[in-house]
């Protein structure tokens, strides 16, 4: 059973790996979205999703009574972690359908990993959340609580890292400021996980791909110590880690 996380600030490249991982098949691969955003998600319980939607409604309703654009886009980008007056019944509510939703994507990757699957995480709640949240209310305590004592980490976490100069100019969503603070919390985060690794992020992203190839194929090697990507006969690993 292997699970490994891919994670980085906005720009890095994360979900385009994660994605190349599973169709290109260096080994036998299946995605699972580990983020906060519900739109990213491709496993979700309703109940999160009726959350998303409410709130795309309120941005829209906020941005007609502004007289803003309605129509367009709407990106919920930060705003899961902005500081509001939820009382303690919705604190409650929330910290519930965080715990059933971690559980459910963990339930699923671990199926996927027993019928013999590498999953690739795209994120990982053990870093967003612990980089975003201050733990100020009880139910972010139990949370935090959750994330460190009982949800399992992965096998190999792996920090597609750029300079966030770079990062912003490749998306533009965020402050470069924001992205400094979160890349120097990812790496604060990394110095507890028992295998965490650095990618350079500004490579060519052919370049990104075969690195992490190579760092999953290490991982598989000392897992059951048969080199698990070389089974695959379609592509197959030279020495170096790149596929031929």
């Amino acid at each position: 059973m292997t699970a490994v996380a891919l994670i980085g600030c906005d720009g890095a490249g994360k979900t385009t790996i994660a994605e190349m991982l599973v169709s290109r098949r260096p080994f036998p691969a299946r995605y699972v979205y580990m983020g906060v955003n519900a739109a990213s998600s491709n496993i979700s319980l309703p109940t999160t999703r009726l959350v998303y939607e409410m709130k795309v409604r309120k941005v829209r309703r906020e941005r007609r009574q502004a007289g803003k654009d309605v129509e367009a886009p709407v990106s919920l980008h930060g705003l899961e972690y902005r500081t509001d007056s939820r009382g303690r019944f919705w604190a409650g509510a929330r910290l519930l359908n965080r715990l059933a939703e971690e559980s459910l994507r963990l339930l699923v990757s671990i199926w996927y990993q027993l019928r013999g699957y590498v999953v690739i995480y795209d994120r990982h709640f053990l870093f967003d959340y612990w980089t975003n949240s201050k733990a100020d209310r009880l139910s972010d305590r139990i949370h935090e609580w959750f994330l460190e004592r009982v949800y399992p980490e992965p096998d190999l976490v792996l920090f597609l890292d750029a300079p966030p100069e770079t990062l912003f100019a490749r998306k533009p969503e965020v402050p470069v400021s924001y992205l400094e603070a979160r890349r120097d919390a990812y790496l604060r985060r990394g110095g507890s996980i028992d295998r965490f690794e650095t990618v350079d992020a500004t490579q060519p992203l052919d370049t990104v791909y075969h690195d992490v190839v190579s760092r999953v194929a290490v991982l598989l090697d000392d897992v059951d110590g048969r080199g698990s990507i070389e089974r695959l006969p379609h592509e197959r690993l030279n020495e170096d880690g790149r596929t031929r």
